[in-house]
Formats: structure tokens, C-alpha cells, sequence
């Protein structure tokens, strides 16, 4: 079980000691390791990562502890990761929400092009169009039709401002000609949970929460975000397919240390994680999730950052988007 942090508070808990599965070479780790989180707590961040944490506990022997910091596009838990002892024991799990999306935002407390290094892109997930039932719509061109009719008649939550599923709801608007009023919420969760009880009319939810949160009967699954349809929902139509031809978004999930980590511990990390995600068992898992398995190293994590930092910034400027 790993420790988790709720902003300033520690849930500790004892931990047997582990036998390790190998020797290092050096002397890290030899306390506990901090992952940074930018949303809060029971998100597709844990569903990613928390099993990685489980896995380097028991290598390493040492706790692993997971920094709930939502808040300001996620750059208040990249700031703290960034800021801490470049040693390889705190890192950031981030999203595209904070490496690409973020500095169009919001003012930017670190450099991000040269504070911070990536360690692995772990994975991506598509997110899927969801309406409350009590919207009279079955598909999403009658959704978009119902919404084009009566402008802002309809509301939409996301994770807040600038994370992906805002974004990608400014672009479904953008593209299909429709005004939706904003309901940001303090992570994904509780978004989720506004459209299943009907406090608004539709939200981008990932797979993740999908699969919880639609045999309930509350909620209609439209579309898909991604190119192709997800193999957990084979009969929910991709949103290129439904309504607008070509379009397609997603989120990707990362971890980053600080840019001075010394070259030997990033060395550990980048191997270690990698293994990890590349793992049968893993890539098994996070399929099963709703997640793309990605194991990406340093150059995949610097490629989609620079397409995704393309394709948002653009959006962001043509939608005029500020954070208030």
C-alpha cells in the first residue's frame, strides 16, 4: 500500500522491509522516494502509477509516497517536484495538462523547457464524450445539434482549467460550431461525478472512471477520442466517426525529475521504469484500464511534448482561452 499525502497531511503506515532484487551501484535510493501528483487523489495518475510505486518498494526497500498538489494546471506539483533536492527521490507524474497545455496558461513558476527531464512516458488513454441521461440525445450529432440549437444551454465538467479534458471540449466546440457553459472541477473525480448525478450536462471522461461509472444507468457514452474504437466499448463510435471526421485527442501521463538529478540516478530511473511499463503483466493492465501503453523514453516523451505543445497552443490562441 502506498503512502499518500492529501496537501499537508501524511497517512504513514508501516512497511515490512523488503528483500531487493538487485544490487545498485550506488547509494540511491536510501530514503524514501516522493511522486508528485497534480490532481487529486483516486485519478488516472494513481491508476498509472500506483502500481509502479508498489513495484519500487518492494525493489528498492524504501516507501514510496504520493503529493497530492492539484491546482494551477498542475504547475504547483511540478514546481514542488522541480524545486526539491535534484537527487533522483523526488519526482513529478505529470500530464500533457502541464508540459503542454499549462505554459499558455498560466504563469510559469519554472522553465519548462529546461527545469525539469524526462524519466518515461508511461502511457496515454482517450477520454469519451458523456451525457447525464436526462439529456434527450443518443448519439453525439443529436448531442451537438441539441447544443447548437441553445447555446450555452448546456454545461460541461473537467479536471479545471487547462487540463486536457477542458481543452478537448474547447475543441469539440471549436469544431462543431457550439457554445457550452465551463464547470471546472478540482480534479477528475469529482467532474465525473457532477455529470453522473446531472449537475451538468456532459464531461471528456477517460475509460477509468467510465468503467465504474456506466453501468449505473446515469450516464450515455456518445463517442470516443481516439482513431480508433477503444476495445472496451467496441459499440461507442469514435468521435471522427460520429459527428466530426478527424478529430482526435488524448492525454498522456509522465514522470520527470529535476533537470540537475545526476546523470547515474536519472540512468536507474529511466531503466527501472521503463521495465516496468514494457512489462506483459503491466501493459495487461492498463489495457484492461482503458490506457495506451506507451514505455517511452526520453526521446518519446520529448516528441509528443512538442506535438501536443503545437496543437494546444494553437487552440488556446485561436479560443482566446485565459485562466481567471
Amino acid at each position: 500500500m502506498l503512502i499518500m499525502i492529501h496537501r499537508r497531511t501524511l497517512l504513514a503506515t508501516t512497511l515490512l522491509a523488503a528483500p531487493r532484487l538487485g544490487h545498485a551501484q550506488d547509494s540511491f535510493p536510501n530514503r524514501p522516494i516522493t511522486l508528485t501528483v497534480p490532481l487529486t487523489a483516486g485519478g488516472p495518475a494513481d491508476v498509472v502509477f500506483r502500481p509502479m510505486g508498489n513495484r519500487l518498494q518492494v525493489d528498492w526497500g524504501q516507501p514510496v509516497v504520493l503529493d497530492y498538489r492539484p491546482g494551477a494546471g498542475g504547475t504547483i506539483a511540478m514546481d514542488t517536484a522541480i524545486r526539491a533536492r535534484p537527487d533522483g527521490h523526488t519526482l513529478a507524474i505529470c500530464s500533457n495538462s502541464q508540459f503542454s497545455i499549462a505554459p499558455f496558461l498560466f504563469p510559469m513558476p519554472y522553465d519548462n523547457e529546461t527545469s525539469y527531464v524526462p524519466v518515461v512516458m508511461a502511457a496515454g488513454a482517450p477520454s469519451f464524450v458523456v451525457i447525464n441521461r436526462s439529456v434527450p440525445a443518443t448519439t453525439l450529432a443529436e448531442f451537438l445539434a441539441l447544443a447548437r440549437r441553445r447555446p450555452d444551454s448546456m454545461s460541461f465538467a473537467t479536471a479545471g482549467v487547462g487540463f486536457t479534458s477542458h481543452l478537448a471540449t474547447e475543441l469539440l466546440m471549436a469544431r462543431a460550431g457550439v457554445s457550452m457553459l465551463h464547470v471546472p472541477y478540482r480534479g477528475g473525480s469529482p467532474a465525473s461525478q457532477a455529470v453522473l448525478t446531472g449537475e451538468v450536462q456532459m464531461n471528456f471522461m477517460e475509460a477509468a472512471f467510465l468503467t465504474g461509472l456506466l453501468p449505473t444507468g446515469n450516464l450515455r457514452a456518445l463517442a470516443v477520442t481516439s482513431a480508433t474504437r477503444h476495445p472496451l466499448f467496441p459499440d461507442v463510435p469514435t468521435v471522427s466517426e460520429a459527428a466530426i471526421p478527424g478529430f482526435e485527442t488524448g492525454t498522456y501521463w509522465g514522470l520527470v525529475a529535476p533537470a540537475a538529478t545526476p546523470a547515474p540516478v536519472l540512468t536507474k530511473l529511466r531503466e527501472t521504469t521503463q521495465r516496468f511499463f514494457n512489462s506483459t503483466a503491466e501493459r495487461e493492465r492498463l489495457t484492461q484500464a482503458g490506457f495506451l501503453p506507451i514505455a517511452g523514453d526520453a526521446a518519446v516523451f520529448d516528441r509528443l511534448k512538442a506535438e501536443e505543445s503545437a496543437k494546444w497552443g494553437q487552440l488556446i490562441l485561436d479560443r482566446n482561452i485565459r485562466v481567471t
